[in-house]
Formats: structure tokens, C-alpha cells, sequence
């Protein structure tokens, strides 16, 4: 009898591939174009651009390698850094990771000869401390935080987390700008860490890569993700074994036969670990893979993610102080009773837009094109501080609530360094393509330079402001190319225009495809109709968010809001008091209500998500 069970699970586990094959190759591949290729033109977006890049210019080459010299035994003169790069701190070198990569960015795009410069140097003082420490290892914490993590599991502060930050910047900085150095420091170090590995048990990995608890010590930090894009470049297999290492079994397989195991866990220690999954995915093809990544990404965003694309928040199960508030994944479709002032994490909001991106340049559905969009402008253009360039650790959309803005020179935090990288990426995923054909998902005035193709598209306007797009396409010859423009779901009833001629009505969260043969200084002009409307939370009708086209609302106020009467009727007293401010008024229960988007507020209270009570006593 046994014989035959045997045989029924093993028909079963080939349909269950066979089908996850399927699925996995049901895919439309495109690609996001370079970020060499998309420049931003002036803009709010390219200002805001434009802080992040002086902020990277203003800091200090020595004082961020100081704790590298010091952990290798070299000289330094320089002050110690503060925050979480204090000599004291246990992540101490992961901002230094993220500063590789943000500059990278910048320098692939602009030749900045200031951050090309420092890139250089910092490569050659971080080639200098890893020579005088041996082995290939290279920190800015000594070795013995990992013997401690190999042993006990704990006791330690995430150190793959932060070696993860140092090699991906390493792997960045030789991308975008061809340093060797980079490249051969970067193969030393996980020839560090593939040795340490080899000499543990199977069963000693396990143990040291299970990140179940609250806020877990042994937090590996994307170390899959970063092997995985080495190997593509290197071709070794070893890279790719040591990679694998990194994905844990007990995390992948429940992703992929669809079981939502996110309750409890902390966001940004396994969202980075579905990024490794993708970048696994396109490599070997493997359907697990892909299942996980695409079920992940359905669990975040229909069970666990608040009105603007952003999660974390506090723990059902709470262990430590962090875990009553904030980092941690709830029990799925129930958030209304998670809006403290710490959701939101930044770090698992530029996670999870890598992530979505991804799946849209492996299926071009425009599900995840809309979702991007709303993250974009309502979680991550809301994370900065316009006047001052400094971000947030966490965003608040309850009521009332405050953005507590991170020191840019004190602070030094994870969300601190996730921000940098993110606002140097601000020209990314905004046009895709394959070989004929492209894809303009989001409306930002840019450039985009197609060199294979001989075109260029040029956008202009204030998209958020003016409830419309115009592209203008340039060419030296007449060219055929189906263009795609993406309409978001809140965009019923847009109108497109080529040459001021109608060429039809879009439906909403699809792409208006415009096939024809393009002539120099063709335009184009996609025309919305911003709306109000009202989302509630999954498990609450009551609490609501007001929208305003792609926009999410903020009530001015440092007082609790309470709303009356039904969702239509709080709709009809909203007006725009001012559309060059994107300023506006609702009366409501006897008061008047002032709001502005998120992604405007600053140092004032404001509230987010509020209750709506559906009786209203005027006496």
C-alpha cells in the first residue's frame, strides 16, 4: 500500500511543478531602460533629486571609513561618525554600503567628478583595510561577531546584514563605474564568507539563518540577493551554491504553495530575501521561485499593506519594545488597530518597490505599474523632507500623527542609507521596453535617450498639478514603435491625443496602445480628470483615506479627526482651494477640514487614515 501512496504523492508533486512551470513561464519580459538612458528634467521630482545629491556630496570620505581603518588596525585621524556608525553600534559600516551604491547611481548618470573621485578613494582605503586584516574579510566590526552568530544565533547585531551593505556597494560601484578594485574586493569577501560556511553543519546554518523571533539579531540582510547578481557577472558557480545557502526552506516553500507565513515576522529581514528569490529566478528558472516571489507579493499587497504601498507595523506577538509598534508583519487583512506612530518602515517601502518592478518587467501586468505609481508618489516622494533633503524611519498615517525626520549627520540609520539609495534612483522605472516596443509607466518630465533605436521621449508638464502628460518623440527618420501609456485605476475616462487628435477613451489600470509610425516632433498628450475618492481599510469600512487623483491626502490638523455622514456625502464638500499648492478644503460636521498631499507635509501634524461616524447630532 505504501508503494502506492508513494507513487500518488510523487504524480501530485509533478503536477504541482508542472503547473508552477506553467505559471512561471506565462510571462511578457521587458525591461526597465538604464538609468544612463532617463534623465530628469527640472521638476519638483528632479529637486528633490537634486538634495539628495548634495547631501552625498557633503559628507565626509574618512569619517565614513574611520571604523573600517580602525577594525583593520590602520591609522585614522578622522571623528567616529554618530548614530548607528558609532564605533559602539554592532551595524556600524552599512551606511558605508549604501553610500557606495547611492553614489554609484549618481555618478553612472551624471560623470559627478566629486563622487567619482571618492568613490575611487574609498575603494582604494576600503582595498588597504581588507589587505591588512587577511583572509578577504572586510568590516568595520571585528570577526568574532560572526564566530558569536555561528554559535549562538544571537548576542550580535545582524552582521551578514551589514557585510550584505558593504559587498552590494562593491558590486554597485563596479557596475555603474567599472572600478576593478571594487570588483576584486568584492570576490574576496565572499570568498570569506563561502569558507566560513563550508566549515559549519548543515544543521548549524539552519540555526543561525532561522529569523522567526521579533526583531532576529541574525538578520542576513539581502546576502542571497547580492551572491545572486555576482554570480551573474562572475559565471562561478560557487557564487551561486553560496547563494542557495541563503534561502531558507522553512521561508521559500510556504511562499511557494501560497500559505501566508508573514504574521510576526520582521518586514525588511524577508522582503530583502524575495528580492534574492527573483534575482534566483531569473537565473535558473526554477518555478518555486517564481511562485514565491509572485505569492509574496500578493500576501504584502491585498493582506498586509496600508492605502499607500507601504507595511510594517506592530507585532501580534509582542517579545521586544520595537515589536509593539513597529517592523513587523500582522495577522493578514487586519490593520486598523496598527496605525502607531512607527508603521511604515522606509526600508520595506524601497524593498518593496524593487520588488514590484520586477515583477512588472516579467509580466507586464498593469496591476503592479499601478501599485508603483501610488508607492511612489504616497510612500516614497513622502518619505523626504523637502527643505531639508532628511528622511524618515518610519511614516505614520494615523490620526494625529508627525513625521520624525532622521539627523542627516547624527542619525546614520538603516532607513537613512535605504533613502539615499532610492532618491538616486528617482529616474528608474519610469519607461520600459523590449526590442520594439515601450512602456511609459509613470509621468515625470525626463529624457529618455532609446540609443539602439535612434529615439528619443521627452515629457514636460507637472503631471500632479496640471491632470496631464505630454511626450513629445524625436527621431531622425520616420519610425514605426507601439507605444504603451499607462492609465492608473483611478484614471477612467482619460483621453489620449496625438497631435491634438483624439484618439480614443482609456480604461482604467490598463495600457492605451498607440502603434503607428512616428514622425519627428510627434506629441502626445494623455489627459486625466483627478477625482476624490475614498479607501477604507481592509477589516474597517469606517477608517478611511481620501485620494485625490494619484494622490493621498493628509488632514492638517493635531487634532483626532472624526468624519460624519456617509462616503458620498464626505465626497461631495471636498473642493481644491488652491491647485498649484494642491491645497484643499472639506466641510463636514459643522468644520472646515484643511488637506494637502502627503508627500508635502513636513513639520506640521497631520492625519492620514481617519474614522467616519455615520450619525450627526447638529444639536
Amino acid at each position: 500500500m505504501w508503494k502506492y501512496k508513494y507513487i500518488i504523492c510523487l504524480f501530485a508533486l509533478w503536477l504541482w511543478c508542472i503547473r508552477g512551470y506553467a505559471n512561471a513561464q506565462d510571462t511578457t519580459q521587458v525591461y526597465a531602460f538604464p538609468i544612463e538612458s532617463v534623465t530628469l528634467k527640472e521638476s519638483w521630482i528632479q529637486y528633490r533629486e537634486a538634495l539628495n545629491i548634495d547631501y552625498l556630496q557633503s559628507l565626509d570620505a574618512d569619517r565614513l571609513l574611520h571604523n573600517f581603518r580602525i577594525n583593520a588596525g590602520l591609522p585614522s585621524s578622522a571623528s567616529p561618525l554618530e548614530g548607528w556608525e558609532a564605533p559602539s553600534i554592532g551595524l556600524r559600516g552599512h551606511f558605508v554600503g549604501h553610500y557606495l551604491s547611492a553614489c554609484s547611481f549618481v555618478v553612472k548618470k551624471y560623470h559627478d567628478g566629486i563622487l567619482g573621485k571618492r568613490l575611487e578613494y574609498m575603494v582604494d582605503e576600503l582595498s588597504k583595510c581588507q589587505m591588512a586584516l587577511g583572509k578577504g574579510y572586510l568590516s568595520a566590526f571585528p570577526e568574532r561577531e560572526f564566530d558569536i552568530l555561528e554559535t549562538k544565533a544571537e548576542g550580535v547585531w545582524a552582521p551578514y546584514y551589514t557585510y550584505h551593505k558593504i559587498m552590494q556597494g562593491l558590486l554597485d560601484v563596479y557596475i555603474n563605474t567599472g572600478n576593478v578594485k571594487a570588483y576584486d574586493v568584492l570576490l574576496n569577501m565572499a570568498d570569506y564568507v563561502r569558507l566560513r560556511m563550508e566549515k559549519l553543519s548543515a544543521q548549524s546554518i539552519s540555526k543561525m539563518l532561522y529569523t522567526t523571533q521579533a526583531n532576529p539579531a541574525n538578520e542576513p540582510g539581502g546576502m542571497n540577493d547580492v551572491l545572486y547578481k555576482l554570480y551573474r557577472i562572475s559565471k562561478d558557480e560557487k557564487h551561486l551554491k553560496l547563494a542557495q545557502i541563503f534561502d531558507r526552506k522553512w521561508f521559500l516553500m510556504p511562499l511557494a504553495n501560497n500559505v501566508d507565513i508573514l504574521s510576526g515576522l520582521h518586514s525588511n529581514t524577508h522582503i530583502v530575501l524575495v528580492n534574492g528569490f527573483s534575482e534566483c529566478y531569473e537565473i535558473t528558472k526554477n518555478p518555486i521561485y517564481y511562485n514565491a516571489v509572485t505569492h509574496f507579493w500578493d500576501m504584502l499587497a491585498y493582506k498586509h499593506a496600508y492605502v499607500n504601498g507601504s507595511s510594517s507595523g506592530p507585532r501580534p506577538n509582542v517579545t521586544t519594545p520595537t515589536s509593539l509598534t513597529s517592523e513587523h508583519w500582522g495577522r493578514p487583512g487586519q490593520l486598523s488597530n496598527t496605525l502607531t506612530g512607527e508603521i511604515a518602515e522606509t526600508c520595506v517601502s524601497h524593498n518593496t518597490q524593487r520588488l514590484t518592478s520586477k515583477l512588472f518587467e516579467w509580466t507586464c501586468k498593469p496591476r503592479y505599474a499601478d501599485w508603483y505609481m501610488n508607492a511612489f508618489y504616497n510612500s516614497i516622494m513622502a518619505l523626504q523632507n523637502a527643505k531639508t533633503g532628511e528622511y524618515v524611519y518610519h511614516l505614520p498615517l494615523g490620526s494625529p500623527r508627525r513625521k520624525k525626520f532622521l539627523n542627516s549627520y547624527s542619525d546614520f540609520r538603516c532607513c537613512n542609507g535605504s533613502s539615499i539609495e532610492a532618491f538616486s534612483l528617482l529616474n528608474k522605472n519610469i519607461y520600459f521596453h523590449d526590442d520594439k516596443n515601450v512602456w511609459v509607466n509613470l509621468y515625470i518630465p525626463t529624457v529618455l535617450d532609446w540609443k539602439e533605436r535612434h529615439i528619443k521621449i521627452s515629457q514636460e508638464g507637472d503631471f500632479i498639478r496640471d491632470q496631464k502628460a505630454e511626450l513629445t518623440v524625436a527621431s531622425d527618420s520616420a519610425q514605426f514603435l507601439s507605444l504603451n501609456l499607462f492609465i492608473p485605476s483611478w484614471g477612467k475616462g482619460a483621453k489620449v491625443y496625438v497631435n491634438n487628435h483624439l484618439q480614443g477613451v482609456a480604461a482604467e489600470n490598463s495600457f492605451f496602445n498607440l502603434n503607428r509610425e512616428w514622425r519627428n516632433c510627434d506629441c502626445i498628450r494623455v489627459q486625466f480628470d483627478f477625482k476624490f475618492r475614498v479607501e477604507s481599510m481592509p477589516d474597517d469600512k469606517n477608517t478611511v483615506a481620501i485620494f485625490y487623483g494619484p494622490l493621498l491626502l493628509s488632514f492638517q490638523s493635531a487634532e483626532e479627526i472624526s468624519l460624519y455622514g456617509e462616503k458620498d456625502d464626505i465626497l461631495s464638500n471636498l473642493e481644491v482651494s488652491d491647485r498649484e499648492s494642491l491645497l484643499f478644503v472639506l466641510n463636514n460636521g459643522g468644520k472646515k477640514y484643511y488637506l494637502k498631499p502627503l508627500l508635502s507635509i513636513e513639520d506640521e501634524p497631520y492625519s492620514v487614515y481617519v474614522r467616519i461616524n455615520k450619525l450627526y447630532d447638529a444639536e
